[in-house]
C-alpha cells in the first residue's frame, strides 16, 4: 500500500494519492492503530481535490472518533462534514455517504439513551436520510433505499416513536428482502424485533428475532455488507442480536418462567453464537454444527451454559432426561466482567488464599451454586461448560463452594457448543502417542527446561515417537502426522492462544504454526487414513495476557484440529507440575473404564493433594476441550 502511494505520488494524481491514503488508514484502523489511521485518514481528506473523496475521508475519521469515544472531536468534526454533504449532487456515493454519517453518529450515542435525546435533536439527522430516500428511489437502487429508511427508521426508535420506527423499518425490510439482500434484512429484522419489544409485543418480538438469527445463520460466510461503503463489526453487528434474543427468550411472561420451548430456542440461539463467533475468528464459514442432546452425549453429564446479558447473568441447565431449568443472578456486565479480572489476578502464585477463595466462592455462587441440589439428585459426574465471553477465560476446576473446589466434586469439560461434538468415547486400542517436544530457546521464546523430563517420562508410560529439538521441524511434523494414524498428539512447547487468528500458534523448531495450518496440516491427516485424533494435548501453550477473548483461540484450535478433545493451558505452568500432571493423566487414561475428563481430573487431584502444587495455579489451569468421554 505504501507503495501504492509513492507511485500516485510520483504521478503527482490527488485521486490516487487520496484513495491510498484511505486504505492506509484503513490497514492501520484493522491493526489497531487509531492514531495512525487517524494521520492517514487527515492527510487523505488534505490531499483530495474532490468533494466526494474528502468526505469519505472525513467519514472514517469521524467512525474511528466515534469508537474513540471522542466526543467533542466527533461533535467538530460532524459540523464540518454536514454541509458538504447537503450540497454533493444525488448519486451513489452520496447515499451511502449520509447513511454512513447519521450512522456514526447513531453509534456516538451508543446504548444508553441520553435524557436530552428528543425527536428535535435529531432532526438535522433525518433530513439528511429523507432525501437519500429519494435519491435512491430515483437511481432506483433498492438496496441503498433500504439502508437510508432503515436507519431513519432507527432514529425513530431512539427517540421513542415506535410506531413510526416500526413502520419505516418493515418498509426497509421489504426492500432489502425484494432485492436478495439478506445481510442488510437482518439488521431490520433485528431493529423490528427491538421495536416490537419496547412496545411490550413480546411474541412478535421473538419472530422477528428468530428471522434475525435465522438469516445469519444462512449468510455465516458473507456477513461483511457487499458495500464497502457500510462499516461493519462482528461486536457490534451481529453478537448483540443473538445476546438480545436469548436475553427476550428467557424473561417471564405474564408472570410465567421462561417455557421449555422458549429455553430450549434460548439454548439453541446461544450454540449458534459460539459458531459465529469462531466463524468470525476464522474469518471464514468453516465449521458445520451437528444438534447433539446432553442424553445422547452422556447420562451422567450435565451441560451449563452462562450467558452474559447486560444486567444479569443467566444460566441455562441441560440434565439427561430432564426439562431444562435455568437461573438468573442480576450483576451488570461490567461488575461481572470485574470479578472475573479479580478471580484471574488471584490465580497468580503470589495471592492470598482468604482473597482468592473469596472471590472463587462469589463465581461459583453465580455459575453453580443454584444448581447444586439437582446435580446431585441427578447422580451427576461430568460438568460440561459452554462458556460465554470473558468466563472462557476462567478455570471452572477452581471455582469453590466454601469447602471444596468444584473438580473435587465434578469432572469438568468444556464446549464450544453440543453442536460441535462428535459423541463417541476414547478409543483406547493402541493409544499411540506422537510427541513434539521444544525445550531450547527458539525464536524469542525463552527456553523450556522441564519439556525433557515431561517427555521422558511419558515415553515411559505409553508407546511415543518423539520429535525433539532440532527434529521437531514443521516438515518432520508434517511427516509424521500425515504418514502414521496417531490418535493422540502431544506438543510440549510455546504457543499462544489470542481472540485474532493469526496469533494463535504453536512454535516448532524452525517456525510457528498458525491455527489455521495447524488444522490444514492434522485434516489433511484425518482425511488421508480415516483415523481421527482422540486428543491433542498442548502442554505449553497459554492465553494471550491482556486478552478478554483469548480463550476463543483455545475453541479455535480446538474445533479446527479435528481432533474429538484438546486438552491444553490457560497460562505457562511450572514445569515439575506440568510433568507431573501429563504422566499421571496417561496412567489415568490407559484405564479402560475412565474418561478423558476424569483422568484429568485425577490428575489435578493428585497435584492439589500435594503440598508444594496445592495452589490453584498449579492445577487448575488445564482445560479439557470438546469430548470429554
Amino acid at each position: 500500500m505504501h507503495h501504492s502511494l509513492a507511485i500516485a505520488q510520483r504521478l503527482q494524481s490527488p485521486s490516487d494519492i487520496t484513495l491510498a491514503l484511505i486504505s492506509l488508514g484503513n490497514t492501520a484502523r484493522a491493526r489497531q492503530d487509531p492514531k495512525a489511521a487517524l494521520q492517514y485518514y487527515q492527510q487523505a481528506a488534505s490531499a483530495s481535490s474532490n468533494p466526494a473523496t474528502t468526505v469519505q475521508a472525513q467519514l472514517n475519521q469521524l467512525r474511528l472518533l466515534t469508537e474513540l469515544n471522542q466526543t467533542q472531536l466527533v461533535q467538530s468534526l460532524a459540523a464540518e462534514i454536514r454541509p458538504q454533504l447537503e450540497i454533493l449532487p444525488p448519486s451513489h456515493t452520496t447515499i451511502y455517504a449520509r447513511v454512513n454519517f447519521v450512522q456514526s453518529l447513531i453509534k456516538g450515542l451508543g446504548t444508553d439513551q441520553p435524557a436530552s435525546l428528543t425527536p428535535a435533536s435529531l432532526t438535522k439527522e433525518a433530513q439528511l436520510l429523507a432525501p437519500a430516500v429519494n435519491y435512491a428511489k430515483q437511481i432506483g437502487d433498492q438496496r441503498a433505499e433500504s439502508y437510508a429508511l432503515g436507519y431513519l427508521g432507527e432514529l425513530y426508535e431512539r427517540t421513542q416513536q415506535q410506531t413510526e420506527a416500526q413502520k419505516l423499518t418493515e418498509q426497509a425490510l421489504i426492500l432489502a428482502q425484494a432485492v436478495n439482500a439478506p445481510d442488510v434484512a437482518y439488521r431490520w429484522q433485528w431493529q423490528l424485533g427491538r421495536v416490537l419489544r419496547e412496545q411490550g409485543q413480546q411474541e412478535q418480538a421473538i419472530a422477528a428475532y428468530s428471522q434475525a438469527v435465522t438469516t445469519l445463520n444462512s449468510i455465516r460466510n458473507d456477513l461483511v455488507a457487499s458495500s464497502p461503503d457500510i462499516q461493519f463489526s462482528f461486536r457490534e453487528s451481529v453478537e448483540p442480536v443473538y445476546r438480545e434474543f436469548v436475553a427476550l427468550l428467557l424473561e417471564p411472561t405474564n408472570g410465567q418462567e421462561a417455557s421449555q420451548d422458549n429455553l430450549r430456542k434460548a439454548r439453541e440461539v446461544i450454540e449458534s453464537l459460539q459458531l459465529a463467533e469462531l466463524d468470525n475468528f476464522f474469518k471464514e464459514a468453516c465449521l458445520t454444527g451437528r444438534p447433539a442432546q446432553v442424553d445422547q452425549v452422556d447420562s451422567k453429564s450435565a451441560v451449563v451454559y452462562p450467558i452474559i446479558l447486560p444486567n444479569r447473568l443467566e444460566v441455562v441447565l441441560s440434565i439427561p432426561k430432564q426439562p431444562l431449568r435455568h437461573y438468573a443472578t442480576p450483576i451488570s456486565q461490567k461488575n461481572l466482567e470485574k470479578l472475573v479480572d479479580q478471580m484471574q489476578r488471584s490465580l497468580r502464585r503470589t495471592s492470598s488464599s482468604r482473597e482468592r477463595l473469596a472471590i472463587a466462592t462469589k463465581l461459583y455462587d453465580l455459575l453453580t451454586r443454584p444448581a447444586e441440589a439437582d446435580l446431585a439428585a441427578s447422580d451427576i459426574k461430568t460438568l460440561a461448560f459452554v462458556l460465554d465471553g470473558s468466563i472462557k477465560n476462567l478455570p471452572m476446576a477452581a471455582l469453590y463452594d466454601g469447602r471444596q473446589y468444584l473438580i473435587e466434586k465434578y469432572s469438568v469439560a468444556l464446549t464450544p457448543g453440543l453442536q460441535l461434538l462428535d459423541p463417541r468415547p476414547l478409543q483406547r486400542q493402541q493409544l499411540k502417542v506422537l510427541i513434539g517436544g521444544l525445550s531450547e530457546e527458539r525464536q524469542g521464546f525463552s527456553a523450556l527446561p522441564g519439556v525433557e523430563a515431561e517427555v521422558q517420562r511419558i515415553t515411559a508410560e505409553v508407546p511415543t515417537q518423539v520429535l525433539f529439538n532440532q527434529t521437531f521441524t514443521t516438515d518432520t511434523f508434517q511427516t509424521q502426522v500425515s504418514g502414521s494414524p496417531f490418535r493422540v498428539i502431544h506438543l510440549a512447547t510455546h504457543g499462544q492462544f489470542s481472540s485474532n487468528a493469526d496469533n494463535t500458534f504453536i512454535l516448532t523448531y524452525d517456525r510457528r504454526i498458525d491455527v489455521k495450518q495447524l488444522g490444514e496440516l492434522l485434516q489433511t491427516r484425518a482425511q488421508a487414513t480415516q483415523t481421527p485424533i482422540e486428543l491433542l494435548v498442548l502442554s505449553a501453550c497459554q492465553t494471550a495476557a491482556g486478552d478478554r477473548r483469548a480463550a476463543l483461540g483455545l475453541a479455535g484450535v480446538a474445533v479446527r484440529s479435528g481432533a474429538r478433545s484438546t486438552l491444553a493451558t490457560l497460562w505457562s505452568v511450572d514445569d515439575q507440575s506440568t510433568s507431573a500432571l501429563m504422566v499421571n493423566f496417561y496412567q489415568e487414561l490407559a484405564r479402560s473404564d475412565t474418561t478423558k475428563a476424569e483422568a484429568l481430573r485425577q490428575s489435578q487431584l493428585n497435584l492439589l493433594q500435594r503440598p508444594e502444587f496445592r495452589h490453584p495455579f498449579f492445577w487448575a489451569p488445564y482445560v479439557l476441550v470438546g469430548n470429554w468421554l
